[in-house]
């Protein structure tokens, strides 16, 4: 019943948020937009001058990019052919996870410090995010049984990023599988579609979490203990303008919800909001500053 609530939900959110206006007071927005401004220009004023004096760092440790609802591997295709352009990264991979789980494999890992990309392509790509956390984990599985891998980097876009925070909540102490060494999310609705801006500013938020909390929130305040420490995450949102606390779609309450358990768990993260009208849902992988975020997290002042 659970997972039956949730699919109706999240395809009523998905044709109806993006249309809900922002109920917030002049005083709010202007509180709440100066906060995310400052903090995201300062944040990649830094970053951009950490790159400009230091070189990519190349690893063999793979990215494995998980697309959102609906994705497909058109969804960070001008994100990746960016980065091979540029010479930070490189795509060898591509595996397609069918319905029952199995798996099909398009190229192979090098095993070369290329900074090297996996596309996660879900063959049902309107399933939930708990079928999701399982699919997830068997593309790890596999990546760990027959290429040895022992450490990875996770990108999740919406969708994405919801399963893959269920999966390092689920599975994030065994063993068995690959150490996550970073997570990314792009607009992932962690707390679903609900916005709390209109009563909460963004220090309240990341400093206690939302005021009001979803199943699925409900559900992270317990996965968070099991992801592990040495896991470091970026999390990213979108805003669309000062009056426009979300991404068209997402919240950025919902998208850095989650910010606040990853402290209390001594799990190192950080986050930014980027700004305009290339910072709506579906564009946050066709966006330029957020390939740079995105390069400076992974891939620039790295450990090899």
């Amino acid at each position: 019943m659970k997972k039956f609530l949730f699919s109706i939900s999240a395809i009523l959110a998905l044709f109806l948020v993006g249309c809900q206006g922002s109920n917030n007071t002049k005083a709010q927005q202007n509180t709440q937009s100066n906060e995310t401004s400052s903090t995201a220009e300062t944040s990649n004023s830094v970053k951009s001058s950490q790159r400009s004096e230091s070189s990519t760092k190349k690893s063999a440790t793979p990215t494995l990019f998980v697309h959102g609802y609906q994705g497909t591997t058109n969804s960070f295709k001008s994100m990746i052919q960016q980065m091979e352009q540029e010479g930070i990264a490189q795509r060898e991979m591509v595996v397609i996870v069918h319905s029952d789980g199995s798996l099909e494999t398009q190229g192979e890992l090098s095993g070369e410090k290329t900074n090297p990309i996996i596309q996660v392509i879900f063959e049902d790509n309107e399933n939930d995010e708990w079928n999701q956390t399982e699919w997830i984990k068997n593309t790890l599985s596999f990546l760990k049984e027959d290429y040895q891998v022992d450490k990875v980097n996770l990108l999740g876009h919406s969708m994405g990023g919801v399963s893959t925070y269920r999966y390092m909540g689920t599975y994030g102490q065994e063993d068995t599988l690959p150490e996550v060494e970073n997570f990314i999310a792009l607009g992932a609705p962690f707390n679903d579609f609900i916005n709390t801006s209109d009563r909460q500013s963004l220090e309240d938020l990341l400093k206690d979490g939302p005021d009001e909390t979803s199943a699925r929130y409900q559900d992270f305040e317990e996965l968070t203990p099991q992801i592990s420490q040495e896991t470091t995450v970026l999390l990213i949102a979108g805003q669309l303008s000062e009056s426009d606390f979300s991404d068209s779609m997402v919240p950025i309450t919902s998208a850095l919800s989650v910010y606040s358990l990853l402290k209390a768990n001594e799990i190192e993260v950080d986050y930014s909001v980027v700004h305009g009208q290339n910072a709506q849902h579906s564009m946050l992988h066709e966006n330029n500053q957020v390939n740079k975020l995105i390069e400076q997290a992974l891939w620039i002042n790295s450990q090899d």
